[in-house]
């Protein structure tokens, strides 16, 4: 099961299983997105997400994770990734980034999305838009790479272009490197780390088995954080806004599936030119 590198390598049959827990996970934060409004709390986009989860059968992964206290991890602007919901409204043009993860029979799912609050600026949405697609051409290296580090060439391919594009204003995008992708199966995080950025180490050799979550986070400024006193909410140092996308893939003998999208990552992937590989 476990290779050289201590990867954990899934079967079909537990690749189904996870596909389960993908799937709760994909209903979570369906249910959340419908909810996300100015006036709410980033407590009540954690309520909705509990509910769906309880009544799925699974079980949080991340509510007493190391002690994380909620379900969700519910960054609001400058903060990048682990904020906790709790009392905070959000107001018109905030830019929240939610990550969900559930397990089901032991095996887990784990997604993000960035959503920015009832219209918000254009810099925002293109750095909404643009960390999406990041995620999603690094999911697309999955199918086609030789080794792992596909995966941060290729999200660094469309930071940088859309960066050349004029994107946010021509100013900077800065891809947060402390924090990265990583295995998941029997546990959330497991080997091999997913780096959403060029590296001279390209990585373990990508093998059927593996299953992987690829979740570039990309901030409007510089790349360099800091963690809160509540020793989890990492935010940027300069104040500048943060957006982060997540799914957990397969890769199998015939090719990728992504356990946590309803459709499998079929549209996104098909405009990319890759076919996914749906397991029976």
């Amino acid at each position: 099961m476990f290779g050289r590198e201590r990867i954990e390598y899934k079967t079909p049959e537990q690749m189904l299983l996870m596909r389960r827990a993908g799937l709760v996970v994909a209903d979570a934060l369906d249910a959340v997105r419908g909810r996300v409004a100015a006036g709410a709390t980033t407590g009540d986009l954690d309520a909705v997400a509990a509910d769906v989860i309880a009544a799925a059968g699974a079980t949080p992964s991340f509510l007493g994770y190391h002690g994380y206290p909620a379900v969700l991890c519910v960054s609001v602007n400058d903060e990048v990734v682990h904020g906790i919901p709790g009392e905070r409204v959000l107001e018109p043009g905030d830019v929240v980034s939610i990550d969900c993860g559930a397990v089901v029979d032991g095996w887990h799912g784990d997604s993000a999305i960035s959503v920015v609050v009832d219209g918000g600026t254009q810099a925002d949405a293109d750095l909404v838009a643009t960390t999406e697609a990041a995620m999603w051409a690094g999911i697309a290296a999955l199918a086609g790479g030789e080794r792992l580090g596909a995966v941060g060439e290729a999200v660094e391919d469309v930071v940088d272009g859309a960066q050349a594009a004029g994107l946010n204003g021509g100013a900077h995008y800065g891809i947060v490197q402390e924090y990265v992708g990583h295995g998941i199966g029997t546990a959330m995080h497991q080997p091999p780390d997913v780096l959403n950025y060029r590296a001279r180490d390209r990585g373990p050799k990508l093998r059927a088995g593996m299953c992987l979550a690829v979740e570039p986070m990309i901030v409007r400024g510089s790349r360099e954080t800091v963690v809160l006193e509540d020793d989890w909410t990492v935010v940027t140092t300069d104040g500048s806004r943060a957006a982060h996308w997540e799914h957990s893939v397969a890769v199998h003998d015939d090719g990728i599936w992504v356990l946590t999208a309803r459709d499998g990552g079929a549209e996104r992937l098909g405009a990319l030119g890759v076919r996914i590989a749906p397991l029976a």
